[in-house]
């Protein structure tokens, strides 16, 4: 950075107190800091009378506070207007900056900095007391410190940057919220008069045993909760299989996994998925290719509707325990309209999944930049 000061927090900031005695009757709004630079924030609001501390902190615009326990983690902030008044614990020491060489809101970025984060956490190495770190031992952290007008120039530019990141996750909260809306109301128009069939007439179970060579890999797969698809796990080697049976898994599948499906643990297998292996505790459904489409039928299941069902053909009531029954399975009834209108139907899915991974392509992109910005500034 031009012209920039390695300087000690030390320099610039004063370790600050303002010790309050609570008041039985009156409320006190307290402090927390998020980690890794996410600000501080109200997270309770206690009456004077519910506290056993001696005292309590009030906190100021334009502090500097970090949480003693998890500063390791960047748990760092600036003090911003809603929060004037506020109260910490003595777990929570409170700095006043010299604005006379030190903008508050370039503090509040470098709190977002790796740089930051990187020397909290030395400091908190070989202490005692669940790592915190002393409030004297903070000041000795150093930050780059350019001129005023540096700073302000800087503040400027990561304000826009954060501002733009800010709309589009807006604008992309805004697109998928529409393409929700949209794909609810074709679905509830092709299904309304739809006939609903067993799941066991329109997409039977099918297993494929394999038989297991001591020499050979098996790529296997997983399936992620709530609706979030197929993920590939490391190859099993032959020789380790003990107990274990798999199952051949094929493009085309909705593939359950029997303890999970109540969460939405299931998926339709793609191309990539072709060929690899299933433990016992995945279940595999062939659609009736004539009739129904795997993305469909996927579709319904997910919905709040089909996950009700999915839940109900799971027995039990604890979380691990709750298996899905194949008998269960095979009953649910899934409405199956014409074939043309779930070939309709599944198009606008695919535009719709095209739609959020461009949102998303350009979110990530965005979101990358202010960490780029900070890692240029501070290193």
């Amino acid at each position: 950075m031009t012209e920039a000061q390695d300087t000690a927090l030390g320099e610039i900031a004063t370790l600050t107190w303002r010790g309050e005695v609570p008041q039985p009757d009156q409320t006190y709004r307290l402090v927390g800091v998020r980690w890794w630079g996410g600000g501080a924030y109200e997270y309770k609001r206690i009456q004077g009378a519910d506290t056993q501390a001696p005292q309590l902190f009030r906190v100021e615009p334009g502090d500097l506070v970090i949480n003693k326990i998890w500063a390791r983690h960047g748990s760092i902030a600036i003090v911003d207007e809603t929060l004037a008044g506020a109260h910490g614990s003595a777990e929570f020491p409170t700095f006043t900056l010299d604005t006379d060489r030190v903008n508050p809101r370039f503090v509040h970025w470098f709190s977002k900095s790796k740089l930051a984060w990187m020397q909290c956490e030395a400091l908190s190495q070989g202490t005692s007391g669940k790592n915190r770190v002393k409030p004297e031992r903070f000041l000795t952290i150093r930050i780059p410190l350019p001129s005023l007008e540096v700073q302000r120039k800087l503040t400027a530019r990561f304000d826009s940057a954060a501002i733009a990141v800010s709309a589009r996750g807006s604008q992309a909260a805004k697109v998928a919220s529409e393409v929700e809306a949209t794909l609810r109301a074709a679905f509830a128009r092709i299904i309304a008069d739809a006939p609903r069939v067993a799941m066991g007439e329109i997409a039977p179970l099918v297993r494929r045993p394999v038989v297991i060579d001591p020499d050979a890999s098996y790529p296997e797969l997983g399936v992620r909760s709530f609706g979030k698809g197929l993920f590939t796990k490391p190859d099993l080697v032959g020789e380790e299989l003990t107990w274990q049976s798999l199952y051949r898994i094929e493009e085309g599948d909705l593939v359950f996994s029997n303890i999970k499906a109540w969460e939405g643990a299931f998926a339709v297998a793609e191309r990539e998925h072709h060929g690899k292996h299933g433990s016992h505790r995945y279940l595999t459904c062939v659609p009736d290719s004539d009739r129904a489409t795997a993305h469909f039928l996927w579709h319904y299941l997910q919905s709040n509707e089909g996950i009700y069902q999915v839940g109900q053909a799971s027995a039990g009531s604890a979380d691990r325990n709750r298996t899905l029954a194949t008998k269960r399975l095979q009953a649910i009834k899934v409405p199956v309209p014409s074939l043309d209108a779930q070939l309709w139907f599944d198009s606008l899915q695919a535009k719709a999944r095209a739609a959020k991974a461009a949102q998303a392509e350009a979110t990530a992109h965005l979101d990358q930049l202010l960490p780029a910005m900070l890692n240029e500034v501070f290193g």
